[in-house]
Order: structure tokens, then C-alpha cells, then sequence
């Protein structure tokens, strides 16, 4: 057991029971504090009440899957600001999407930047997020990841299963642009799809399309969510 500060989370989606990902957050939450020592503090932010400052005074953001959420600028603006000030993140499924999204337009001025589940209509060159060929929802697989990522260094190993949730990922024509502002991939598929994706040089910020939130039975946090933990009470020490 650790000896912690108590971290406030914001944990942004539209949160319905619906959502199976929701569901295991208080279980999670638990497992945090009574096997791993991490007190955290979460508080679920509707993507609609969501801007740059609602991310305020808390010691991690973590947007949880759900999209096509209700307010696409919210959740925007809520991983900018914890980017920007440097809040632990973690993004998973429509968070990992979304990242990329405020990334591509915030980071590398891409104006027009596109999700083609919020904007089908959007010209296909302007869509950094696209319908995946085949749909991941249900699925299982592995990743691997790169040597020296924070998830390779979480998780402790090279390779590492999967639960996936979802019908969107990354456009491979826009991969190289992000890459060239600073956003790193750290973890593909077996076929070398980005699956993982890093900012080094911030305190923490991770995001993920597989659900780490679904591993196991729930009675025990994924490792990338236990390092959100661990990061969150770092920040809550300082702040």
C-alpha cells in the first residue's frame, strides 16, 4: 500500500450505464485504493458541460469511450487543456480518437481536421479519423509496443492483449504529420496498425483505441490505468 495524497479525477463522457466501459469504473476505482494504494477522488463530466477550464483543479483526465459523444468540442477541449497544462491523460477508444483529433488541430494546424463518425459529410482528405475496414467491436488482440514507451514500461512486456470496443481508427495518410508535431505511436496490432499513441515530454499522457478498462474481471486496474493512478497522486502532491 502506498501512502497517498487524494487525486481528483475527471473522468469526461456521457456516462450511461449502456456504456460497459462506465460500468467497471467504480470497480476500478475501488481496486485502485484497496489493492494498489491509489485514493483517487473521480468526478463524470458530461462531454456538454466540457471546456478548457473544467479541467481545472483536477490531478488527471481521463476520457473514457462512448462517441459519438454529444458535444465534440467539449471533449476537445477538455484533452487540450490537459495537454496544455500538463494533467495527466489517458484516453481510451473515442478518447484515443479524439486526441488525435484536437492533436491534428490544435498542434499541427490542421483547421479542417475531421472525425467521419461527427462529420461524414467531411472531405475524406480532412478526416484524421476514419471507419475502420473491418470493426473491432468485441474483438481481442495483441499489441505490441515500442521499447522504452511509458506503456511498454507500465505493462512490462513487448506484447500484451487487447479488448477492443470499436469502428474508428487512425487515417494512415495523416500518421506522418503528427508524427512530425511531436505525437508518438508506441503500440501497433499485429498487422502494424497504430493502436498506442505518447506525447514523451508531457507528465503523463497516454492514449489508447483498445479499452484497458475492460481487462481482466475488473477486480484489478490494467497497468495503464494504474499509472494514471500514480500519476494523478503525483500531481495532487504538487498541486
Amino acid at each position: 500500500m502506498h501512502s497517498t495524497a487524494t487525486a481528483r479525477v475527471a473522468l469526461v463522457a456521457d456516462r450511461s450505464d449502456a456504456v460497459r466501459s462506465h460500468a467497471r469504473v467504480p470497480g476500478l476505482l475501488e481496486a485502485l485504493r484497496v489493492r494498489d494504494g491509489w485514493d483517487l477522488d473521480a468526478y463524470w463530466i458530461a462531454t456538454q458541460d466540457a471546456d478548457e477550464t473544467v479541467v481545472d483543479g483536477f490531478d488527471a483526465v481521463w476520457v473514457l469511450p462512448g462517441s459519438p459523444y454529444r458535444s465534440e468540442a467539449g471533449v476537445l477541449a477538455a484533452i487540450r487543456g490537459a495537454r496544455e497544462k500538463g494533467i495527466p491523460f489517458l484516453g481510451t477508444c473515442g478518447g484515443f480518437q479524439h486526441a488525435l483529433l484536437e492533436f491534428a488541430r490544435t498542434v499541427c494546424g490542421l483547421d479542417r481536421a475531421a472525425h467521419a463518425e461527427n462529420t461524414p459529410q467531411a472531405p475524406a482528405e480532412d478526416a484524421v479519423i476514419v471507419p475502420l475496414a473491418c470493426s473491432l467491436v468485441g474483438h481481442e488482440g495483441v499489441i505490441r509496443l515500442s521499447p522504452g514507451s511509458r506503456a511498454r514500461d507500465l505493462i512490462g512486456a513487448d506484447r500484451a492483449r487487447a479488448r477492443y470496443h470499436c469502428d474508428y481508427a487512425p487515417n494512415p495518410d495523416h500518421l506522418d504529420t503528427l508524427r512530425a508535431h511531436g505525437l508518438v505511436f508506441t503500440g501497433t496490432d499485429e498487422a502494424g496498425e497504430v493502436r498506442v499513441a505518447e506525447l514523451p515530454d508531457h507528465p503523463f499522457y497516454l492514449a489508447t483505441l483498445f479499452q484497458p478498462e475492460l481487462d481482466g474481471d475488473g477486480t484489478r486496474a490494467h497497468p495503464l490505468i494504474t499509472g494514471l493512478a500514480e500519476a494523478a497522486v503525483g500531481h495532487a502532491r504538487t498541486r
